[in-house]
């Protein structure tokens, strides 16, 4: 029989304390990490009687990361588990005086692999749509429906001017292509021109700032932002939400994209100048194009049974 989820330990709770200053999102999603560890760990022997720092040790990380990776849990995610457990050990470092040395300093996570472009089905599309709406921020709907709606890189979101961001309540066009110098102004769909508008105009935006997302730190939201955001938004997902959605990236509402213009009759080289697929003469780059939307083995094999 497991261990009942313990309360947070008086340690596990000053060290949220210090968080105050992320958002609240961030500060749950830390302290799931830390409760599930400290349920893990007292099951282990000789820590029955509550969490106590020496009980922290490098053979722990390592198991529990081992642990996680035997339950199927993501590179990401084991990735994210390690983050916060070596900051809660810096915080019983540095502010308690408690723990002689970092236990995860060499826990080594593997590098998440290169992965295939994907097309989603229909059940992940409709959970990230859901987390969406559930998140109901005016930011928030705008950096996703740039993904989502136009297949824009992260790159792309993260260094969007806002002069470059021509958008009425009805219509609209960007001028996008920071990565490699591809610039290109591409049309809106209407599922991106309504939440961009929004955005911009009634959104917590900085004003003076030349990029259309911001950040509470600068004046221009990063590619680790963008990134960081959409872990976030996942991490709201419920636990059934998040079994189709754990490993999905930013990147991957891009993929997907170009699958569902190629479902709606785009040619590849429509794709192509879309998402900026071109050689350094400016045209389209068609075999990009195409790896990015080859058909998988499932897609085929659904495909046979038509036959």
């Amino acid at each position: 029989m497991s261990a009942p989820s313990p309360e947070p330990t008086p340690l596990v709770t000053a060290y949220l304390a210090t968080l105050e200053a992320k958002a609240p999102a961030t500060v749950d999603a830390y302290r799931r990490v830390l409760r599930q560890f400290c349920t893990w760990l007292l099951a282990r022997p000789g820590c029955g009687d509550g969490f106590a720092p020496e009980q922290f040790t490098r053979t722990a990380g390592e198991t529990y990361l081992a642990h996680l990776e035997c339950a199927g849990r993501s590179i990401s995610d084991r990735t994210r588990v390690r983050a916060v457990l070596s900051s809660f050990a810096r915080f019983l470092i540095e502010d308690q005086g408690v723990l002689r040395r970092n236990p995860t300093r060499q826990v080594v996570v593997p590098p998440q692999p290169i992965l295939a472009p994907r097309e989603l089905t229909d059940d992940p599309r409709y959970v990230l749509l859901s987390l969406i709406e559930r998140d109901d921020t005016l930011r928030g709907a705008a950096i996703f429906a740039l993904g989502y709606w136009a297949g824009c890189r992260v790159s792309d979101v993260a260094w969007l001017r806002f002069d470059d961001t021509h958008v009425t309540a009805r219509q609209g066009s960007i001028l996008v292509g920071h990565k490699g110098g591809k610039q290109r102004e591409i049309d809106l769909h209407s599922q991106v021109v309504a939440p961009l508008h929004a955005y911009l105009q009634q959104g917590d935006r900085k004003r003076e700032s030349p990029y259309v997302f911001t950040s509470q730190r600068a004046e221009r939201l990063t590619e680790a932002g963008v990134h960081h955001w959409f872990r976030l938004l996942k991490a709201q997902a419920t636990k059934t939400e998040w079994e189709l959605i754990d490993d999905l990236r930013f990147h991957d509402l891009r993929h997907d994209f170009a699958h569902r213009a190629r479902a709606a009759g785009w040619s590849l080289e429509e794709i192509a100048a879309y998402l900026g697929h071109t050689t350094t003469r400016g045209t389209p780059a068609i075999q990009t194009t195409a790896r990015y939307t080859q058909v998988s083995r499932d897609r085929l094999k659904r495909q046979l049974q038509r036959l």
